[in-house]
């Protein structure tokens, strides 16, 4: 009796972790991932790079890295790398994946709408120049970022045709309605607006492709520039570099969560797949 139910007791304890994002799947531990995608991906903010990437800055605290050092895959590799454009990873990162590749992450097209110049535009120009700015990067997500996602995530899913692949996006800057030092409140809401629509683009594109779409931005609520517990880099001018980018707790308690969770989902889907 005392076996049965400690048994039990396994099963449900199990059930809760799995529920919870927290568990891995059976497969976890057999599998082929490789990491693909720019700063967010290779954990620019997060410290500890590794020496051998280079300006890619991949760095052991990246969500990738972390989930890879607590599940044990088969192979683990992450080719992320900082400044990556979609084209960046077409021409430099699918080369990683192979029939043999089980699981993908990507975390791609910040920097196609320009993110970086967005921000410095409205750290040091102004409302007017930063509404601006974010007006023109809206306009151009809406009309080139899903041809730009399609085209990475049919090189994906051409590339490495077993694998299930996790599309993850970015997480809403700031926290709005606090006094907060730096970019006004007008400039931050406009900010807010337009990491949503592209993180909508990228939701779409990844449902298209039949992805898994992991959306941290709940994940970061409370936790965002202007918050009192921030997991985003504010302006570093020490460190230029890792401004507005996830800090070691934004990896940690925000994108790999959110990963473990969405590869769970992309893990239990296939599955579901492959008996019907």
């Amino acid at each position: 009796m005392a076996k049965k139910r400690t048994t039990l007791f396994a099963g449900v304890v199990a059930g809760v972790l799995m529920a919870l994002g927290l568990a891995a799947p059976a497969q976890a531990a057999g599998a082929h991932y490789v990491a693909l995608g720019d700063s967010y991906a290779s954990g620019v903010g997060a410290g500890s790079y590794l020496a051998d990437s280079g300006a890619c800055k991949r760095s052991s605290k990246a969500f990738s890295a972390l989930w890879a050092a607590a599940n044990a895959p088969a192979s683990y590799r992450s080719v992320a790398c900082s400044g990556a454009k979609t084209t960046d990873v077409i021409s430099k990162q699918l080369s990683a994946l192979s029939s043999q590749t089980t699981l993908v992450s990507v975390v791609i097209g910040g920097n196609d709408v320009g993110f970086s110049t967005i921000m410095s535009t409205c750290a040091l120009q102004g409302t007017a120049r930063c509404t601006a700015a974010v007006d023109a990067a809206m306009a151009l997500a809406r009309t080139s970022l899903p041809g730009l996602l399609d085209r990475v995530y049919d090189g994906i899913r051409a590339a490495a045709p077993n694998a299930k692949v996790v599309v993850l996006g970015y997480p809403v800057f700031y926290q709005l309605g606090t006094v907060c030092v730096g970019i006004g409140e007008t400039s931050r809401a406009k900010i807010n607006s337009g990491i949503n629509l592209a993180v909508d683009i990228i939701r779409a594109a990844a449902a298209r492709h039949g992805f898994v779409f992991g959306d941290v931005r709940s994940a970061f609520v409370g936790h965002q520039i202007c918050s009192g517990d921030k997991w985003i880099h504010a302006v570093n001018l020490g460190d230029l570099s890792v401004s507005y980018h996830p800090t070691a707790n934004g990896q940690s308690l925000g994108y790999r969560p959110v990963f473990t969770s969405s590869a769970n989902r992309s893990a239990a889907a296939k599955v579901g797949a492959e008996r019907s």
